[in-house]
């Protein structure tokens, strides 16, 4: 998933800090409106917090800082695929006898690996076979959808999770009252996940992968990708992961890949609502302090890719309109440059008086057209792209697009777009201030990027001082005329669109009416009733007398 941009503060400097009155260390900045606090566990688990009592409601993001190109290139898909399974329970929950399900699900594990390495179609088959009837068998122990029964039970909102390139990131809206059961229950299957009903979530993945292979925009992405980045994860491998791969898994490699990275000093909770620091930080620290991390944590190691020189040209087809995307590489998401790259971005494009949006959309010129920044780990994308109005061609649009980022390198624009810039860029941040869920995310991009808090609150105050002649310098050192790579998306049958044919399942139990003693548990826990809260008009409102 691309970087969305940070929105943060005018004024600040970074200042560490230790809480005087509290057992816990965390550091906060200067000038920083959230009063963030980031608390690192001893296990290095990293805690961003701040607090919003608008609501008496708490998001959760707990992210894990590792994606789709952390995938080891003979099993690409792998980390996708693990976030379906972090949903399937632990040895507490998910299932109604562990001790009789598990010696099942080994002799599933190793059945998928003999199968992996048999080539033979009809062995294959014979192993397949034996895998799904052990699997209908486990089935009549495991409890389907226990998870969302216990986030039912909690009052939790938005269950959800998701897998980009660079981040694994798990969701959840809990009551402000019902820190201890979440906590609880997330360490449970962060620390415990128990790898059940595999083969019935593949066919989940085949269907998300075989949807993938007719999104004309999914492919245009991979394309401008594997243009872009041809020696790094981003351009080589996909967050889905190929065809071949998804027909061979390996539980054995999944459960090393959660030893690997899912470890305390690989991840951050990250939340934002109604609730006391040092009594959220002590929930964690009882629940999630006694994961081991893991001291030798794999670094992504890559080729530094080359300037391109020459426009590097792709193409794909699909059933959807035809459209043309331009791209330029750009340096990671904590590069100093990044700052003027999202300054550009909105000079070019805003919606409103940007340059494609004054001399493209508004005059009629193409059907549509956009640009903007994109900011992640290890590199950045610069985008442009259109859509051609009746008989006109893709090049005429590409030509268009051309015309316009050249004009950023020749400084015809007008310098009060940048102050524009500043100011849009500080409405918006106002307004994600004012909810839980573009505070928490803050953290979370922070995180995954490997920048300092202080650097993303002095964000807006640094945007403020650039000038014309910066953008017009960025311009000519990163969107040169021919340093860009193009993907021409045409009308037409995919000739390379083959989907996987998922393998025939016997449907599973479902076992509707079962409840393991762990969600029972958490039924009849006893929390503390959320109480309202009146408006003291003495103390929280202002009172003055208007003048005659």
């Amino acid at each position: 998933m691309k970087k969305l941009l940070l929105f943060a503060v005018v004024i600040a400097a970074m200042l560490a800090a230790a809480c005087s009155n509290s057992k816990y260390k965390y550091e906060t900045v200067k000038g920083d409106p959230l009063n963030t606090k980031i608390y690192t566990l001893d296990n290095g688990l990293k805690v961003y917090m701040s607090v919003n009592k608008e609501t008496p409601r708490i998001q959760t993001y707990i992210a894990v800082n590792v994606g789709g190109k952390n995938d080891p290139a003979e099993t690409t898909g792998l980390a996708h695929y693990f976030e379906h399974l972090m949903f399937k329970g632990t040895q507490q929950f998910g299932t109604s006898d562990f001790a009789a399900e598990k010696p099942m699900l080994d002799e599933i594990e190793n059945l998928f690996e003999v199968y992996r390495k048999t080539t033979d179609e009809a062995e294959r088959a014979a192993i397949y076979h034996r895998i799904d009837s052990i699997s209908y068998e486990a089935s009549k122990i495991a409890i389907p959808n226990e998870y969302d029964k216990l986030m039912s039970a909690i009052g939790a909102n938005g269950t959800n999770a998701f897998t980009s390139q660079d981040m694994t990131v798990y969701v959840e809206d809990i009551p402000s009252n019902e820190i201890d059961n979440w906590a609880r229950i997330q360490a449970d299957r962060f620390k415990n996940p128990v790898i059940r009903g595999f083969h019935t979530e593949l066919e989940t993945i085949y269907e998300e992968k075989n949807m993938s292979l007719t999104q004309d925009s999914r492919k245009v992405w991979e394309a401008m990708d594997a243009a872009l980045f041809p020696h790094h994860p981003y351009g080589t491998q996909t967050v889905l992961g190929t065809q071949e791969h998804l027909k061979n898994p390996s539980i054995t490699n999944v459960k090393n890949y959660h030893k690997t990275y899912y470890v305390p000093n690989n991840m951050a909770v990250c939340v934002s609502g109604d609730f006391d620091p040092d009594e959220m930080v002590a929930t964690i620290e009882k629940y999630f302090g006694d994961m081991q991390p893991n001291p030798n944590l794999p670094k992504l190691h890559f080729e530094p890719e080359q300037p391109i020189t020459a426009p590097v040209v792709k193409e794909v087809y699909g059933l959807e309109a035809a459209n043309v995307m331009l791209g330029w590489r750009l340096p990671g998401a904590t590069d100093p440059s990044t700052d003027v790259a999202n300054i550009v971005g909105s000079v070019l494009y805003n919606g409103q008086a940007g340059l494609i949006d004054l001399d493209l959309n508004q005059q009629q010129k193409v059907l549509s057209a956009y640009g903007y920044a994109s900011s992640q780990p290890d590199y950045g994308t610069f985008l442009v792209a259109g859509r051609p109005k009746a008989g006109q061609s893709l090049d005429e649009v590409r030509d268009m697009l051309l015309s316009e980022v050249a004009k950023l390198r020749n400084g015809d624009f007008d310098e009060s777009l940048i102050e524009a810039t500043i100011n849009n860029y500080k409405m918006q941040m106002m307004r994600s201030f004012e909810e839980n869920e573009s505070r928490a995310m803050l953290y979370v991009y922070s995180f995954i990027n490997g920048a300092d808090w202080a650097d993303e609150v002095q964000q807006l105050d640094r945007m403020s001082k650039i000038t014309k002649q910066d953008v017009v310098d960025w311009a000519n050192k990163y969107l040169g005329p021919e340093s860009y790579a193009i993907v021409y998306k045409r009308e037409g049958k995919d000739p390379n669109e083959q989907k996987i044919a998922a393998p025939k399942i016997t449907p599973i139990v479902t076992n509707r009416d079962s409840q393991s003693e762990f969600l029972t548990e958490i039924q009849n826990s006893k929390v503390e009733p959320i109480e309202p809260v009146f408006v003291d008009y003495k103390k929280d409102m202002s009172q003055f007398e208007a003048q005659k």
